[in-house]
């Protein structure tokens, strides 16, 4: 028999809860996303150079396309690097 200080659960007891994921866009109020600023832009691109994905940002479906073409173009001007190791 267990002894009444042994308690066991069969579901593991959510110790701390994350804070909801916002999208800062959305928050802020900013409408169109400028592929000219190549500083806010590299804040979505992780340090090969990779987009970084929505659940890791937050952002909405709708402005996580506009940032990916955003990106897209300042590679495309070369404002930013397609390729790289430690870009940040």
């Amino acid at each position: 028999m267990a002894s009444n200080n042994e308690i066991r659960y069969l579901t593991p007891v959510a110790v701390e809860t994350t804070k909801k994921k916002y999208c800062r866009f959305k928050k802020i109020g900013i409408k169109y996303i400028d592929y000219k600023d190549p500083v806010f832009l590299s804040k979505f691109v992780n340090e090969q150079g990779k987009l970084l994905p929505r659940r890791v940002t937050g952002t909405s479906l709708k402005f996580q396309r506009k940032v990916s073409q955003a990106v897209k173009r300042a590679r495309y001007l070369s404002l930013m690097p397609y390729v790289t190791d430690l870009y940040k």
